[in-house]
C-alpha cells in the first residue's frame, strides 16, 4: 500500500530555515508527481509546492522565492527546503501523491516563533 512519512518539522525563529523530508513507498516514485501542502489552525489546507516526475516545479504565491521543493528518486524522497521562515508559515505540513486517489502523510508540525 502507499505510505508517505514526513519528518523534519520543529520550532524555528523567524528568518530561520528548516528542511522537510517525505519518504514514499508502495509507488514507483520516479513516475509520480509529488506535492507539499500545509494547514494552519482554522484555515483550509493549501498547496505549497509541487514537483513533477521530470523535475519541473510550481509554488504557492506565499512561498515563492523562499521555499524549494526537490526530489531524490534513488531514495524515494521529496524534500521541502524552507528559508526566511515567517510566523505565518506555522502549520502542519503534509506530503501528497495522487495514485488513483489522494494519499497523505501523517503531517509534520512547523512552528515559526520567537
Amino acid at each position: 500500500q502507499v505510505q508517505l512519512v514526513e519528518s523534519g518539522g520543529g520550532l524555528v525563529q523567524p528568518g530561520g530555515s528548516l528542511r522537510l523530508s517525505c519518504v514514499a513507498s508502495g509507488i514507483i516514485f520516479s513516475l509520480r508527481s509529488m506535492a507539499w501542502y500545509r494547514q494552519a489552525p482554522g484555515k483550509q489546507r493549501e498547496l505549497v509546492a509541487t514537483i513533477a516526475s521530470g523535475g519541473s516545479t510550481n509554488y504557492g504565491d506565499s512561498v515563492k522565492g523562499r521555499f524549494t521543493i526537490s526530489r531524490d528518486n534513488g531514495k524515494n524522497t521529496v524534500y521541502l527546503q524552507m528559508n526566511s521562515l515567517k510566523p505565518e508559515d506555522t502549520a502542519v505540513y503534509y506530503c501528497n501523491v495522487m495514485f488513483g486517489r489522494a494519499y497523505w502523510g501523517q503531517g509534520t508540525q512547523v512552528t515559526v516563533s520567537s
